[in-house]
């Protein structure tokens, strides 16, 4: 492993070190936890954007193009 330095707003932090005693482990592995989570999420994004892609420029059917674009309307993982 490799030691990093960040920057965090304080409120995070404090939210950060209740919900690392909440799970019973330090901040370190909260913070790998959530970056594991978070890059995990990027993936399947990335992974369902290709699939989408793909149905819209080979739809085997028209009726599995318009289940893909009411698909891909309420798929979508909530921006913050």
């Amino acid at each position: 492993m490799k030691t990093i330095q960040i920057v965090l707003e304080k409120e995070l932090l404090q939210a950060a070190d209740r919900a690392a005693r909440k799970a019973k482990q330090n901040r370190s592995a909260l913070i790998r936890e959530a970056l594991r989570e978070y890059l995990r999420r990027l993936q399947i994004r990335a992974d369902e954007q290709r699939e989408i892609e793909a149905y819209r420029k080979h739809p085997q059917t028209p009726e599995e193009l318009d289940d893909i674009e009411l698909w891909a309307k309420g798929a979508a993982w909530p921006e913050r």
